[in-house]
């Protein structure tokens, strides 16, 4: 639903004024959604079909990135519960559904995926500190998408954070979507964490499962979520790489682009980068599956760490340069 005059600058999309009310929204105002969906991710037609998911990291070519280059890998998705209002129309008590399928599915899992859920309304300070710490705690969202719809109403009713022992699987309850999940680690091992982010993921669905829930897919649309920009896979992959000399090249932003990914400071959106360390991600979440936007971002890494070494020994980077980063 259209939602306020809010202007938000996108590197890849451009603005829009929506907000998924529900996984019926996206069919019943196609008139609407449709013209939106095809702005916002580059040509999506009402024909156009997103693939079926991939979550096979065995398909990978490559993906142990340099840890001199590397300092942190991070794979996330979004997810709604089916069934359930989204975040914008949600009452209070399909909140509280929303927080009690995923946390049963949750408790479910074992070994070095078992953790723990820290409830926002019920957190002592000890956890607080230590989730600061660790940088897991997110804040209310203030954008005006998120305001305007009323999706943060009931603040921080039903919100929350669970991640295992380990540290390196987490899952956002009910922030910007129903839930979060998320997969990272230290270092360059992309696979690894690739491989987390599947298995993690495929437990969680199938637990739901067996309890009779499942979270919102289309035919066409893959996963469905509250912006219309995190569609199909919901993928973010991302990267921490420092990039000292790229970074001083006026060609850095163009040359990021043109290998399909997305260029954010070292805290993220609207941040400055600290150190010359960047979050590099895949900048598109349709169109492609899991697995095909994980390559990319390791081919697209890849590419950047071999012309920034080029630079290091004082030579040219004329022809690692990609062609559409020339015009």
């Amino acid at each position: 639903m259209p939602y306020g005059d809010a202007k938000a600058n996108f590197p890849v999309y451009t603005t829009h004024q929506c907000m998924v009310a529900h996984h019926l929204t996206l069919p019943l105002f196609k008139e609407l959604f449709d013209p939106v969906l095809n702005e916002q991710h580059r040509g999506f037609t009402p024909t156009d079909k997103h693939p079926a998911p991939e979550l096979d990291p065995s398909k990978l070519k490559g993906g142990e990135l340099d840890d001199k280059y590397v300092r942190s890998c991070r794979i996330r998705t979004g997810r709604s519960v089916r069934g359930l209002c989204f975040p914008p129309s949600i009452s209070r008590g399909e909140r509280r559904e929303v927080e009690a399928v995923i946390t049963d599915a949750l408790a479910g899992l074992k070994g070095d995926l078992s953790g723990k859920y820290y409830p926002l309304m019920k957190m002592s300070p000890e956890d607080e500190k230590q989730l600061i710490e660790d940088h897991f705690l997110f804040q209310k969202p203030t954008g005006h998408l998120m305001v305007n719809s009323a999706a943060v109403r009931d603040w921080p009713d039903a919100r929350g954070i669970w991640h295992n022992n380990d540290k390196n699987f987490l899952v956002w309850i009910n922030e910007e979507d129903h839930c979060r999940i998320i997969s990272m680690e230290q270092g360059g091992n992309l696979k690894g964490t690739f491989a987390r982010f599947c298995r993690g993921l495929k437990e969680v669905e199938a637990l739901m499962k067996s309890k009779g829930r499942e979270f919102s897919w289309s035919e066409r649309l893959g996963y469905l979520c509250t912006c219309p920009t995190n569609l199909g896979t919901v993928l973010r992959c991302s990267v921490h790489i420092q990039l000292h000399k790229l970074s001083q090249d006026p060609r850095f932003d163009k040359i990021v682009v043109a290998l399909g990914m997305q260029k954010r400071g070292t805290s993220g959106e609207h941040t400055a980068a600290v150190d010359d360390v960047y979050d590099i991600s895949n900048a598109a979440r349709l169109k492609k599956s899991e697995r095909e936007f994980v390559q990319l971002v390791i081919d697209g890494v890849e590419k950047l760490i071999q012309i920034e070494k080029a630079l290091e020994e004082g030579n040219s980077i004329d022809d690692l340069i990609p062609a559409d980063a020339k015009k």
